[in-house]
């Protein structure tokens, strides 16, 4: 053989070599057959929402009370605001009732009109706190409030507890799921496909709205038949959606 066919060959041998590992690793590259698997997955997917709604019974009642005085001078309402909204928080802590804070304090002019001009007659100021106590108990307070020195009550609402309303939730979204779960395989049987996995799912909520205001007007009805007649509340509805996707 010449040296010429001898290098002719050694050359291509060589090439040969250089090539192979590149040619080896686009192979690879390319060959992934759990993507192609996981794309499948995803394009042959039902998905579904279900629903889930728990009532409980409203034990406690929020209450938003506070005393409003009008007076000459700014100071002088002030002073007596704070002397009468002090009375009325000591007896609110000395029953115990649960969340009480402080939801407004305000300051201002009064004025009157006459023949379209306006004129300073003194000033308004009112204090506001709100709290939460057990409705079989909530009548006899307000009362209790009242003598103390409250002279407003801008409204009652109903609410569960935080432990029943938890609780509820907890209920709420296992039936949303089971509702979730029951239309898909409804659908499933129909179509005569066979569920595989649930590849995601979405909660969309758990939660109680709250529970309507009974404002001042409407309360007075209430109460004005008998002051010691107990304010009885009624229920409160905690809603829960679930969206499944599952892979057939």
């Amino acid at each position: 053989m010449s040296r010429a066919a001898l290098f002719g060959s050694q050359f291509h041998a060589d090439n040969f070599w250089k090539i192979l590992p590149w040619t080896l690793l686009v192979c690879v590259t390319f060959v992934q057959p759990g993507l192609a698997q996981e794309r499948e997955k995803l394009a042959r997917t039902l998905t579904v929402s279900g629903r889930g709604v728990e009532s409980i019974p409203t034990t406690l009642t929020q209450v938003n009370l506070g005393v409003e005085v009008q007076g000459k001078t700014a100071q002088e309402v002030q002073q007596e605001a704070a002397r009468r909204s002090s009375a009325v928080v000591a007896l609110l802590k000395s029953r115990n009732v649960e969340k009480l804070q402080t939801t407004g304090i305000t300051l201002n002019p009064v004025y009157s009109y006459t023949n379209n001009v306006q004129r300073l007659t003194g000033y308004a100021a009112s204090n506001m706190v709100s709290f939460r106590i057990p409705t079989e108990r909530s009548g006899i307070l307000l009362d209790e409030a009242v003598k103390a020195g409250a002279s407003e009550i801008r409204g009652i609402s109903f609410v569960a507890t935080d432990e029943a309303i938890a609780t509820a939730q907890k209920q709420a979204l296992k039936e949303a799921t089971q509702d979730a779960r029951q239309q898909a395989d409804a659908v499933f049987s129909t179509l005569g496909f066979q569920p595989k996995e649930v590849v995601s799912i979405q909660i969309n909520g758990a939660s109680a709205p709250p529970p309507p205001m009974l404002q001042r007007a409407e309360f007075s009805k209430v109460r004005s038949a008998d002051a010691s007649t107990p304010v009885i509340g009624g229920e409160q509805q905690v809603e829960a959606s679930v969206t499944l996707q599952i892979s057939y």
